[in-house]
């Protein structure tokens, strides 16, 4: 399973997928004598002050977010997640829209005209989902405010006292954040909004799971094993005690009143189908959640019929390969995989290492496929073992944008003897390079782009891009074991299943049993990743269905781009374009490759219209 943290930690607010408003609004508008910009260049610098003035509240509110991003002056604070604080925000975002709106960029170059175009876009559907109030289901077995904390951790600085001081009065505020999200759940549970029983029955042990570990070993203990130099040793002895002291007497009490809270009151409430069709507007809320995902008109059963044809099309792929290796069918293959030692970790090690010789293999060859490579460094760890069984089995989590923490590709190597090697290579190169590290660091050291698009997630475009980076190693000459191949294929038939499995949940609604029994019907994937992927689509509905939707479009785009400018067609510079502007919809994505593509023809020039 695949995915990346910043679509994992959305609940907590610890990362922003879309933009925030503003808590206040800007001196000019406030003062009714200010003048307005009305030369290209006046407008041009309005939008700019806007946009600075957008992202410092966005740090502001999302302390967390900012510490991540290397921006250290909310370090000591953890975010506001009371429903008061949700639906003022939600105020100011109304506001926020107007002014964007108000702003003309009629003249303004093409990538400030998407400024705009892509703030509005994002403020409009936040407002437009509002009503569903999802806030109210803020906790399940994936990403939720248990994990997210101690997830936390590994990706905050650690280099003089300040910082550790800092990280202490964080953990003091841990009681606040767990009573807030404990009120948010009981006012979800008035209003019948409710995850299935199925995951939250997960989510008081995960848990205790945390605090039953000593306080010393704990993941929130972490940064004192180890201390910069430059900090004495009466500093430490102090900061020390203050983090154990913290954890002992705040946090752990405040985790286990919510696993207490979980257990005899929540979990047994909730409800019963795992579909979001059950829920309050259930039909229209996951039409909402599909649109937002994919970034298309695409209806549920369409993707649905999608992702039939493409499972189709992938096994008669993967047929093929079983069949030169000796198989009369894809079962028997499977089935003698499940039992081939030569295709199981011996150690987590091992898993570590494959990760790192197929990263460093590709890294060699990106100048073939990229004209413009990232500066950040990135790194192979494995996942925390607090919270292995249920995570995916590999992440990406992005670096700082100064380059003071790398990116890092976080692989889970729990249960490795029931693991197979079959699709770490394609994962490598899905989760690292040339997929999210390359497109998400690329993204962060474009200089014309404001933060909030150096910054940006949108799930197709993120997603579809990383699984479409996986076919890039076929172009690049690897997956030259054939059993290496066929984990690629098999991986790419798992985002097909997605298509399938996420409408079958919340559309047509399928049982847990019926999504289990269509992942062994048309895959080998390990059971360990089988229960996993199923209660994933039943945890985040519709954010699997990004991947396959994303990388369609991109090979659709890229297809187009070879038959219209046939020996003019540069791989470098395809690539280039459709990574040169962040993380954008794929209706936007389109929009800006045909142009690219009409300039490349030597043709007039033509306006972008997603920029209008």
């Amino acid at each position: 399973m695949k995915k990346t943290p910043l679509s994992t930690l959305v609940a907590f607010g610890l990362v922003t997928l879309t933009v925030s408003a503003l808590a206040t609004l800007c001196a000019e508008a406030q003062t009714a004598s200010a003048p307005i910009a009305t030369t290209v260049d006046g407008r041009r610098k309005a939008l700019d002050a806007l946009l600075a003035e957008h992202w410092d509240y966005t740090m502001r509110t999302n302390p967390e977010f900012a510490s991540i991003l290397g921006d250290k002056r909310f370090n000591d604070q953890l975010s506001d997640s009371s429903e008061k604080a949700i639906l003022q925000d939600m105020e100011e975002a109304k506001a926020f829209l107007a002014r964007f709106e108000a702003v003309d960029i009629t003249g303004f170059p093409e990538q400030e005209q998407l400024n705009k175009t892509l703030m509005v876009r994002d403020l409009k559907e936040r407002i437009d989902g509002a009503g569903f109030q999802s806030w109210l289901m803020p906790v399940n077995q994936f990403s939720s405010p248990h994990l997210q904390l101690p997830q936390l951790v590994p990706l905050l600085p650690f280099g003089n006292v300040k910082d550790y001081e800092d990280y202490i009065a964080r953990l003091r505020q841990v009681p606040r954040v767990f009573t807030q999200i404990r009120e948010l759940m009981a006012r979800g549970m008035t209003l019948k909004l409710m995850p299935p029983k199925i995951l939250l029955d997960k989510v008081a042990p995960q848990a205790e799971k945390i605090i039953a570990i000593k306080a010393e070993d704990s993941p929130f203990s972490q940064p004192i094993l180890k201390f910069p130099e430059g900090i004495g040793e009466a500093d430490r002895a102090r900061l020390r005690a203050g983090v154990l002291t913290a954890v002992r007497d705040q946090v752990y009490p405040a985790y286990a009143r919510f696993a207490d809270f979980v257990r005899k009151e929540y979990a047994p409430s909730g409800r019963s189908e795992p579909g979001v069709w059950s829920l309050p507007d259930g039909e229209a809320r996951y039409a909402f959640l599909v649109k937002s995902s994919t970034t298309t008109s695409l209806t549920p059963e369409q993707i649905h019929q999608l992702g039939l044809r493409e499972v189709a099309r992938i096994e008669g792929e993967m047929l093929g390969v079983a069949k030169k290796l000796g198989f009369e069918d894809m079962k028997g293959f499977n089935a003698a995989a499940l039992k081939n030692p030569g295709l199981h970790p011996k150690s987590r090690q091992e898993i570590l290492d494959l990760y790192r010789k197929y990263t460093d293999q590709f890294e060699k060859e990106m100048p073939k496929l990229f004209g413009r490579l990232p500066k950040a460094k990135v790194e192979i760890l494995p996942t925390e073992e607090f919270r292995e069984k249920e995570a995916a089995g590999a992440e990406y989590f992005p670096g700082t944008p100064d380059g003071s923490r790398p990116g890092n590709v976080r692989v889970n190597t729990g249960d490795f003897e029931n693991r197979l090697t079959l699709s770490i290579e394609t994962t490598a190169y899905h989760e690292g390079i040339p997929g999210h590290h390359l497109q998400g660091s690329i993204a962060q050291e474009l200089p014309s782009l404001p933060p909030f698009r150096q910054q940006g997630f949108n799930v197709a475009y993120a997603e579809g891009w990383a699984l479409y980076s996986e076919r890039l190693g076929r172009d690049a000459g690897f997956f030259q074991d054939p059993y290496s191949f066929y984990g690629h294929l098999q991986d790419e038939m798992l985002r097909a299943i997605r298509l399938v499995a996420d409408t079958g949940f919340h559309y047509k609604r399928w049982t847990r049993q019926q999504v289990v029994d269509f992942f062994h019907a048309h895959s080998g994937i390990e059971e360990v990743e089988v229960q996993s992927e199923t209660d994933r689509y039943i945890a985040i509905p519709s954010q699997a269905l990004g991947y396959k939707i994303g990388q369609l479009k991109f090979i659709e785009l890229r297809e187009y781009a070879q038959r219209e400018l046939g020996p003019k067609f540069d791989i470098r510079a395809f690539h280039d374009e459709v990574l040169g502007a962040g993380s954008l919809p794929m209706d936007v994505l389109d929009a800006r490759v045909r142009v690219w593509v009409t300039k490349q023809k030597g043709g007039p020039s033509v306006t972008n219209p997603s920029a209008r």
